[in-house]
């Protein structure tokens, strides 16, 4: 007999499905944040000057952690999937204080529209926090 639609135990995901939730939350703010990344620097709003050659490294290490960080927290490595919750708390920290000061006013989007940079951060802070809530619920298996 299959649980009640209402019943807290049709509600409640599986271990398995947390990890599955959690490396496709990874996955999305993975490719948000390398898509993000990448705009800015063409634009040359960049933080930091980089070299193209020194550029495509980094892009190139930022989309193999796309396709890798996710598989991984999918085979549901606990201590990988804790680690990472950290990884992201210090993360949103950062983009918290991107947000609070931000290095540039705006961000130049297509058509001369310009995005104020506190506001993208904010974004991305929401962003990275929502990650963070779904590796740490995968990783500690909390809630449904």
């Amino acid at each position: 007999m299959l649980p009640a639609e209402g019943s807290c135990q049709a509600a409640m995901a599986t271990r398995q499905e947390k990890f599955r939730q959690a490396a496709l939350s990874y996955l999305v703010y993975g490719c948000l944040y390398l898509a993000g990344a990448i705009y800015i620097a063409t634009r040359g709003v960049a933080g930091r000057a980089m070299a193209a050659r020194s550029a495509f490294v980094w892009f190139a290490i930022g989309a193999l952690l796309v396709i890798v960080v996710p598989w991984l927290i999918n085979k549901g490595y606990l201590w990988f999937t804790r680690l990472l919750v950290l990884l992201v708390i210090f993360r949103a920290i950062g983009v918290a204080r991107v947000m609070i000061r931000p290095t540039i006013a705006a961000v130049p989007l297509p058509g001369g529209i310009e995005f104020p940079m506190s506001a993208g951060a904010f974004f991305f802070l929401l962003l990275t926090l929502g990650t963070g809530y779904m590796l740490a619920r995968a990783a500690w298996d909390l809630g449904p």
